[in-house]
């Protein structure tokens, strides 16, 4: 009975898909206060008080001064496994990043501006280590411009004013939001944080009508989605996250002044502890 047993548990070990048995987790933060069961759930799924942590301020306007913070934040947590990598794109893949890097079961981005994650590290073998850290199961972590550069397409932050006295994201049209490429740690989805507070509605309907085939996920502050192995998104915070699904949209249109319409589009407003997931 017992080889029996064992038969069935390698064949349905060898069945399951490559990447329910690779990846780990992504903590996905909407900006703002993070709440402290938040901070502690990333710990957990790195590994505990235990792990080994590293932190990307990269984004940070002061990298320095962002990257002894989140040490202080982690440490005061107990994890004293905790160091930060401060990196242009012509410095990151350095011997030095790499063995800082050794180790880790958990990572985290800065907030500030996420072209400045981008920059220092798309393309690079340094985040491309920070994937295999994810493939081998390790946790993924980040805030605001943290957040945005979780998806394959990147919300910039820029947008294209037909007219200089035009308010900011006012308009649901066609090419108006600038995105670009992201670090891609999940993908048919499209990242944007303070999403509730900011009213960035606007942006993400728009981006959703333009590629359909993404569902927009708006992130609110002191909120988080967890991403599990199975794609599943738990919502973990105090506010909420906005969910916009043109897929099954119809008769999605743009008028001679670039004005985006549609019909059917899905919207859910998910609170703490809901789950969603793209398949249904």
């Amino acid at each position: 009975m017992k080889y029996k047993l064992l038969t069935i548990t390698l064949a349905l070990f060898f069945t399951l898909p490559v990447e329910l048995l690779s990846q780990g987790h992504l903590v996905i933060i909407g900006g703002g206060p993070r709440p402290d069961y938040v901070m502690d759930k990333f710990i957990d799924l790195a590994g505990g008080k235990d792990s080994r942590i590293i932190i990307f301020p990269t984004a940070s306007y002061d990298p320095l001064d962002a990257g002894e913070f989140y040490v202080k934040e982690f440490t005061e947590r107990g994890v004293e496994n905790v160091d930060y990598i401060i990196c242009t794109r012509e410095t990151a893949d350095t011997e030095e990043n790499f063995e800082l890097l050794k180790g880790a079961t958990g990572v985290f981005f800065s907030g500030g501006d996420q072209n400045r994650h981008t920059a220092a590290l798309l393309g690079t073998q340094l985040i491309d280590k920070v994937k295999h850290i994810y493939d081998e199961g390790g946790a993924i972590g980040g805030t605001s411009a943290g957040a945005a550069i979780m998806s394959e397409v990147m919300i910039t932050g820029d947008e294209y004013l037909a007219d200089e006295d035009d308010e900011p994201f006012s308009m649901i049209k066609e090419g108006n939001i600038v995105t670009a490429e992201g670090f891609g740690f999940v993908d048919r989805v499209i990242i944007d944080q303070h999403f509730v507070e900011r009213k960035r509605h606007n942006r993400l309907m728009s981006l959703v009508l333009e590629n359909s085939g993404l569902v927009g996920l708006g992130i609110g502050e002191s909120t988080a989605l967890v991403v599990d192995p199975e794609k599943t998104f738990q919502v973990l915070g105090e506010g909420t996250v906005v969910v916009y699904d043109a897929r099954k949209s119809t008769q999605i249109d743009v008028d001679r002044n670039r004005n985006l319409s549609a019909r059917n589009i899905t919207v859910h407003i998910l609170q703490s502890e809901e789950k969603y997931t793209l398949d249904n």
